[in-house]
């Protein structure tokens, strides 16, 4: 499968998406968010925490490196990671023990491609690109397992202006 390139208008698009997203995760997924700084990777981690129904305010986790919200209406909680700060450094990787975190709880990771994908050979890698008008692209990579489980439904756009493309440009 080629990745999915989804263009999202607003902030409000760019939640949209993630609460769908959050909606259908469940504990073990691990989710790879890439992006430049600005591109919406703690917007999109806030749509998936209200889809997963978790407590707590989800912030960029850049000063702690790791947040957990507990499991709300879905039952999943949510670990939301920031590995920038990681620099590769997979010796911390292994300190913040995310794999036995992977058992109760879906992880996202805001910078962890390149570092976190080896928790699990089955991740989803969200790519996220804030243009000049201020819209989001957005594409899906899925890898493992996650070729057969994405949804159909999360191939495409929220209702509204975004639109999909079939692939990076």
């Amino acid at each position: 499968m080629a990745p999915v390139s989804i263009e999202l208008a607003t902030p409000e698009d760019t939640m949209d998406f993630g609460r769908r997203l959050g909606g259908w995760l469940r504990p073990g997924d691990l989710v790879l968010l890439a992006g430049p700084l600005g591109a919406g990777k703690t917007t999109l981690t806030r749509g998936i925490a209200e889809g997963l129904g978790v407590s707590g305010r989800v912030s960029s986790p850049t000063f702690v490196l790791a947040r957990t919200h507990p499991a709300g209406s879905s039952g999943v909680a949510l670990l939301h990671v920031d590995a920038y700060r990681l620099g590769g450094d997979l010796a911390q990787l292994d300190d913040l023990d995310l794999d036995t975190d992977l058992e109760g709880a879906a992880v996202v990771a805001e910078w962890g491609e390149g570092v976190a994908e080896r928790l699990s050979e089955d991740h989803l890698v969200v790519r996220l690109e804030r243009r000049e008008d201020d819209a989001r692209l957005l594409w899906l990579e899925p890898h493992g397992t996650w070729y057969d489980r994405l949804p159909p439904d999360l191939r495409e756009p929220a209702s509204g202006p975004a639109r999909q493309t079939d692939s990076r440009r």
